[in-house]
Order: structure tokens, then sequence, then C-alpha cells
């Protein structure tokens, strides 16, 4: 075995300057991945060190209550055991085994398993049931491993929808306490339910059965990007994507950590950075309930659950830290803490001023997309934070801002502080994605990955992005920023969260609107807010032409802003009051549809149709004309 322990000089010094990055490339980066596939990334770990702990599993919040602990060598046995139960039931190289699953022990054990034996397909629990079977069978999956039925909880139900529309599921696995199945379970003819305990459980966790040589180019895992509207694309990583992306994690963060886990591990982040990066480096990962940050009392507990399990480290989304900007200590006790990392959406400058208040550690904010295996570029630990900058390039990744054409080719370079389009090229970014046609214009030129971020690379290597291409609101032609909105309402005393969208304007495009939500026990009436931003707002083009406040803003399932609903209810704003305006009674629906874009569902009486269809003729929307209700 190629066991891997870093030199002492790399223990002691990790990478805090562009020329760290650059010496540590002087060596080829083949030579510094001790494993190329995940398979053998977990078993080097359960080789160096068997007995340490690999998972705590925190099954309540609540500050004592009890703590599974699973060894790095019970980790390892345990993928070991569910890839060879995967195999057993029929997956090979190049098959997928989908996961509907919340954040449980099980759960690494099926992600990694899966991978030893073929695909894993891990997907959102909180989609509906159609979404879940789109995406797993676009897959082709034909292992589910989900929950077992449980009071309250209803991903079962979601789970036998989803057997029920998906031909190419022959078994499925079910995450149970006592290693029983009801018959009375069975779905369908031909779809077997068994015991995920007990398939493992009769299966050796020593060696594969399957005997087989993993590739560093074989695909492991498929993995949807984010979004609550359309069909999620589906991205393919390799094992060697994986595998390098956490042996880089080590070498940016070389001391020993207790990380605790709140992201989903259906998603990158929290099976890179709290999952296989976590394992390569041999930490300690504590897992916050089967829910993540949002099972209950998981946050108003933070403070408390660091204490307790003398937490180092740990990484959220913005939504997060506002969150827990606002959290008073109570008395805990977390001089543990180093440091902690942010990532997934642009962070508010006041949002990491306050936290850094409250918590008094540095708040590192980092890059990275579902497409590169999590990480691209990161704050530099141990530094002063760079207001404004996601932080150093991942060494041997390499990452530019480059200047396109209209086609989006990239025709130059940017120099240092130049904005264009950010591209990355390396051993991280993935191969491509599942559907043919979501790769069309995805390459800035060969080998270089368009991330749709705009931004710019600083004299010292440091990143700075300036925008999303696709977040960017274009009123008359001009191109404004929603960072800049955002910001400048997040300086008011009574907001917590502040998101800037576009909604439609026949004359101009788009304008500006803001949603925001407000601090606990805070009150700020709309126009109090717009008269802020007119005050507030650098650009005058840029102040939103309304401020709406919610009891809640809609968030994606790790947390990020949702804009993508946001830019709907603001669609649904502005057609509701066009057509009240002239005094047409109709109800409308705005929907995204991933073949026909946005599509508006209008309901009314037919002598009124074609007046509303007039109305709404100058926006760029498909129209679906519905009978009133009574007359389907």
């Amino acid at each position: 075995m190629n066991d891997f322990i870093p030199s002492a000089a790399l223990a002691q010094h990790a990478l805090r300057s562009l020329a760290d990055v650059q010496a540590l490339e002087t060596t080829s980066w083949q030579d510094q991945l001790p494993a190329r596939t995940t398979y053998d990334v977990l078993r080097q770990a359960s080789a160096r060190h068997p007995q340490r702990t690999a998972l705590r599993f925190l099954a309540r919040a609540e500050a004592d209550a009890p703590a599974a602990a699973i060894s790095y060598h019970t980790l390892a046995e345990r993928v070991t055991q569910a890839a060879n139960a995967f195999h057993q039931a029929g997956i090979r190289p190049g098959q997928a085994v989908a996961l509907l699953l919340p954040n449980l022990p099980e759960t690494h054990y099926a992600l990694w398993g899966a991978q030893a034996a073929g695909i894993a397909a891990p997907v959102n629990p909180l989609l509906d049931a159609a979404q879940i079977a789109a995406i797993i069978d676009a897959t082709r999956a034909e292992v589910l491993v989900t929950l077992a039925p449980l009071p309250g909880n209803d991903m079962w139900d979601k789970a036998m929808a989803v057997v029920a529309r998906c031909p190419t599921l022959h078994t499925v696995y079910m995450v149970d306490a006592d290693g029983s199945v009801d018959p009375a379970l069975a779905p369908h003819a031909g779809v077997r339910v068994l015991s995920f305990a007990a398939a493992l459980a009769q299966q050796p966790g020593a060696y594969l059965v399957s005997g087989r040589v993993i590739g560093p180019y074989d695909v492991c895992a498929y993995f949807h990007t984010g979004g609550t509207t359309g069909l999620p694309k589906v991205a393919l990583h390799t094992h060697l994507n994986e595998a390098f992306v956490a042996a880089m994690l080590a070498r940016l963060q070389p001391e020993q950590h207790v990380v605790l886990c709140g992201l989903p591990l259906f998603h990158v982040n929290g099976a890179m950075v709290t999952g296989l990066g976590a394992f390569h480096a041999g930490w300690e990962v504590v897992m916050l309930t089967a829910q993540g940050y949002r099972g209950p009392g998981v946050l108003a507990n933070f403070w408390q659950l660091v204490q307790r399990f003398r937490a180092t480290t740990f990484s959220g989304v913005p939504t997060i830290f506002a969150t827990l900007a606002e959290l008073p200590l109570a008395g805990a006790d977390i001089s543990s803490l180093r440091l902690a990392f942010c990532g997934a959406a642009p962070l508010p400058a006041a949002v990491a001023r306050r936290f850094e208040q409250v918590a008094g550690i540095p708040l590192c904010e980092g890059y990275g997309l579902t497409e590169a295996a999590c990480i691209s570029a990161v704050h530099p630990a141990g530094i002063a934070r760079r207001e404004g900058s996601v932080g150093l390039r991942l060494p041997h990744q390499a990452l530019t801002a480059w200047q396109v054409d209209a086609d989006g080719q990239a025709t130059r370079a940017c120099a240092a502080g130049e904005a264009g389009v950010i591209g990355i090229s390396g051993p991280n970014v993935f191969p491509g994605y599942l559907r043919e046609r979501d790769n069309r214009g995805i390459w800035l030129k060969p080998g270089w990955l368009n991330t749709g971020d705009l931004g710019f690379i600083d004299a010292d290597g440091y990143l700075h992005l300036t925008g999303r291409a696709k977040d960017l609101i274009i009123r008359g032609g001009h191109n404004i920023d929603p960072v800049m909105i955002e910001d400048a309402l997040l300086r008011h005393p009574a907001v917590a969260l502040a998101a800037a969208v576009g909604q439609p304007d026949a004359h101009a495009g788009e304008l500006p609107v803001a949603y925001v939500t407000l601090k606990p026990g805070a009150h700020a009436a709309p126009e109090a807010l717009l008269a802020a931003a007119h005050a507030l707002v650098p650009e005058r083009a840029a102040v939103p032409v309304r401020v709406e406040v919610l009891a809640q803003m809609p968030l994606t399932a790790i947390g990020k802003v949702a804009k993508a609903e946001l830019r709907l209810r603001a669609i649904e704003h502005v057609l509701e009051q066009l057509l009240a305006a002239h005094q047409v009674g109709a109800e409308l629906a705005v929907q995204a549809d991933p073949a026909r874009g946005t599509v508006v569902q209008l309901r009314c009486a037919a002598a009124a149709a074609t007046r509303a269809r007039g109305l709404l003729a100058p926006f760029p929307f498909a129209i679906d004309m519905l009978p009133p209700a009574g007359e389907q």
C-alpha cells in the first residue's frame, strides 16, 4: 500500500501565500497523491490510524444527547461491506446506486461503498417525488438506498413513489434500526426490499469480493446541481477528481481538526469537506443530527455543541453565519474553535464582521463548484481576511479570468485586477454533465471550464468575485451587480438577509427588486427600507424599485438563497399587477420548465383570454391558457 505520511515541514506549514502554492507545485501533483481512488483514500486512512474516531453521530441536538462513535477501521470496514452488498445486488462499474438519505453514518457507508462498486448518485431528499424520479431516471440507477418508514417522516413514501416511476430500480435497501424488513413493504413485483444493516452484516469487510481494480478516471459519482426549479444538471465525478481535492484539503489544513458537519451529504461540500477530505486528513467529523443545520435545536444549541465536542472548525453558507452572528454565546466555552469556512454563495462583508466579533475566530471564505469537486479557492487560514476575496487557488489547479467573445470562447487572459469570466483547469475539473445537451458552451477553451462567475485576480493571486453571469440584473442594457444592493441593505440595522433579483419590465427589460428578512424582534416597513436603499445603494440605476419583507427567505437545501424562486415571485408580482391595472380578472402561476424556460399558467374566462394574452405579449414567457376553475 502506498501509505502517505506528510513531511514534518508540510505538517507544520499551511499554505499562506501564492508563493507557497507555487512552491508546492514544483513537485508534480501525481507525486503528491497518496491515493487516486476514493476507496483507497479510506483504506489508507484506516491503515494510518485505525482506532482514531472518524465519525460521531448526534441523533438529537441537546447538549447531553448521546453520540455514537465510529472508528476509522469500522468506517473502512462498513464501506467495504456496502460495496460488496451492492455488488451482490448486481451493481457493476458504470452502474449507479441512488441515495435518498439524510445525514447518517450509513449515508457515508452507502456513498463511498457505491463508488467502490459502481457509481454513487446522491439525491436531495427535500425535492418532490417527481423531481427525484427525474434525476434517478436520468442516472438509470438500479439500486436505491433510503430511510425506513418513520413516524412524521415522508422519505419512505417518496421513495416508493420514485420506485413506481423508475423502471430501472430493482432493489431497495432500507436503512433501519433492527435489520428486519416487513414483507408488506415490497412495493412492486420484481422489486426487492432489503435491510441495509442485514445486508452489510452478511458481507466481508476486509476486501472487495468483486476483485475490482478501480481506475482513477472511472466515474465514481453523479452529483446533481443545486436549485429548486427545473430539472438539475447531473455532474460526473471521477475518482481522481475527488481524491485530488481530498489530498489538497489536507495540504491546505495540515493540522488536526474536530469538524462539525451540518451541510447535507448529497451536496459536494458535505461530502468532500466534512467527508472524504476530512477522512484523508484524519480528522474527527461530528455529524449534527440527520438534518444537519436544519435539525431542531442545532443552531440554537450550536455554541454548546462546539463546547461539548471541542470542535476546532466547521463550514457553512452565508445564511448559517448570519444566524450564528445573532446568537449569543450564553456562557459557552468555544475556545477550541480556530476558524470557520464559508462557501457556496457570496459572503456579505457585514455578516462576516458580525460573526467574527461574536465567535472571535477568522471566517475564511472559499470558492468551489460541484463541477470541480467542491474546492477551487480558499482564503488562507492564519492571516487577516482579505475582504471581498474568496482566497487563493487550489494548488495544481489553474484559475484565470478570461475575456470572451460573443460565443463564450476565451480570447485572452485578463491582466491582474481586470475583470472577466472565471475559468478553471486541473485534476479536480469534472469530465462533463451526464446529459450531452447540458455540455453545450461549458468550455472556454479545451480543458478550461467556464464557471459562469465574473471576477478578477489581484496582484497577490487572490480571487475576487464580482457577480454571477446569470444573476446580473440588466436594466436597459446596463449591468447591475445584485451584491451592491444586498450589501447596502445589510447595513440597515433591522435587516438579517437580503437578496436582489431582476423583475421583468416591458421597457427596460429588468428592474432591480429586493427581498429581505428581518432580525428577530426587529421591525421595518418596506417603505422605510426602500428609503434606506435610496440612501445606501451607491449607483442610482441599482436602487431597487421596491423592497419586499419576507417572513422567511426561500433557501436551497444547503442554505443558499434560492434566487430562482425569488425571480419567479417577482415575475408573478409584475404580471398580477399588470392584469389588475387593466381590470382583467385572472389567476396566474409562474413556473420554471427545464425545456420551455419560464411558463405562465393563466386561468381566466374565455372572453378575457385574448386581452390577457395581449397584455403579456411583451414579456418573453411561454403562456399556458387554462379554463376557469369548474369549467375543466
